[in-house]
């Protein structure tokens, strides 16, 4: 009687045999990312300021035709101030307009909507409200997490925290509205920073990096990218405590962006190709 063991047997026996007079090669499974890159956006230098080198940049922002810079700062040995003011464009020199404890709060980010300044910082879960004219503090708000960057569109602030999400606030209540994740063809794009908003689009700094990315609204992609190693180089050639590349600004009456670094001793205005 036939057994149902070598009927199995022989089975067995017929896919060996098949598999070895195959002639079909076999096809490697294809794993590599076949997403290509956002591309290199070229730019040209259209001017250089000088910049405060004390000045451990953390945030940048034109507001009515006046260039306002944040500082951050702590009892370290160093002498980076943990405050914001205005810039004498001719000097790079920061008029001061409010100081935090450097003892408890490392300052962060900042950006001016419906006349106050907002201001974040590192560690603290705790950011700072400023009347815009004044400069006298109208009150304090909480938040979750670390704040890093800071700017704002029509109707609402936009945070960065040091991850590859982005925050959307709302100017009045500080509460998040939404959170949009960052991404490019590897995944999320972590350690994003300092902040601008230029049309359409969101400008947001990489920290240790030199790149600059161009991030469509409102699905978080990038969409191109800016190399400024060139000019982190020639601020260190410049100046030998120069730090990492942290500062974006935007100016719509020139359509040219400001760029600048921690402790850098230049600011250079780009024109985008």
């Amino acid at each position: 009687m036939f057994s149902m063991k070598k009927f199995f047997g022989l089975l067995v026996i017929a896919a060996v045999f098949l598999a070895c007079n195959n002639n079909t090669p076999d096809q490697p499974i294809d794993t590599s990312n076949n997403n290509p890159a956002a591309p290199i956006i070229s730019y040209t230098v259209v001017k250089e300021h000088p910049h405060d080198t004390s000045f451990f940049t953390e945030g940048l922002e034109f507001y009515k035709g006046q260039l306002f810079e944040s500082s951050g700062g702590n009892n370290d040995g160093t002498n980076h101030p943990s405050a914001f003011g205005i810039v004498d464009k001719s000097t790079g020199k920061v008029s001061i307009k409010a100081t935090l404890d450097r003892a408890k709060y490392f300052g962060e980010g900042i950006t001016i909507f419906n006349n106050k300044i907002y201001q974040l910082t590192w560690t603290n879960e705790k950011g700072f409200i400023y009347d815009a004219t004044t400069f006298k503090l109208i009150k304090e708000f909480s938040y979750k997490g670390q704040g890093w960057g800071l700017t704002h569109d029509s109707t609402r602030l936009i945070m960065s925290d040091g991850s590859s999400n982005i925050k959307f606030l709302d100017p009045e209540t500080l509460q998040v509205l939404n959170i949009m994740g960052v991404s490019d063809n590897n995944g999320p794009v972590g350690n994003l920073n300092e902040l601008a908003l230029a049309g359409a689009y969101l400008y947001a700094n990489q920290w240790q990096s030199n790149l600059i990315y161009k991030i469509e609204l409102p699905s978080g992609k990038v969409v191109g990218r800016i190399d400024l190693d060139n000019l982190a180089r020639q601020a260190q050639q410049r100046f030998s405590g120069a730090n990492e590349l942290n500062g974006i600004a935007y100016n719509e009456a020139t359509n040219t962006f400001l760029i600048t670094g921690k402790n850098w001793p230049i600011f250079f205005e780009l024109k985008l190709n």
